[in-house]
């Protein structure tokens, strides 16, 4: 089982930045192999922003490419998203994913994200 819990949503002015974190815990944390963030703003399905791999090996969402930064520290078992230069159609509810070497897919609470104009 692995928990993930999501931080650092808030309210931001475009042009902001804002860093979000999740945090791993469960006994099979050791077996996560791919860790990364989706969005679902209102009326829209939810997508894929950013992935990083155990290895390092990164890959984003062409909405958000030179913007957002995904990083992992598998000794402390989070994975973090920098976020600069925000706009408001990154406003969403942005979820911690992760998935395991035996392909169980797991999902945090989600943390709101608004970017004001």
């Amino acid at each position: 089982q692995v928990q993930l819990v999501e931080s650092g949503g808030g309210l931001v002015q475009a042009g902001g930045s804002l860093r979000l974190s999740c945090a791993a815990s469960g006994g099979s944390i050791f077996n996560i192999n791919v860790m990364g963030w989706y969005r679902q703003a209102p009326g829209r399905q939810r997508e894929q922003v950013a992935l990083i791999t155990r290895g390092g090996s990164t890959n984003y969402a062409d909405s958000v490419k030179g913007r957002f930064t995904i990083s992992r520290d598998n000794a402390k078992n989070t994975v973090s998203l920098q976020m600069n230069s925000l706009k408001p159609e990154d406003t969403a509810v942005y979820y911690c994913a992760a998935r395991t070497t035996g392909n169980t897919n797991y999902w945090g609470q989600g943390t709101q994200v608004t970017v004001s104009s």
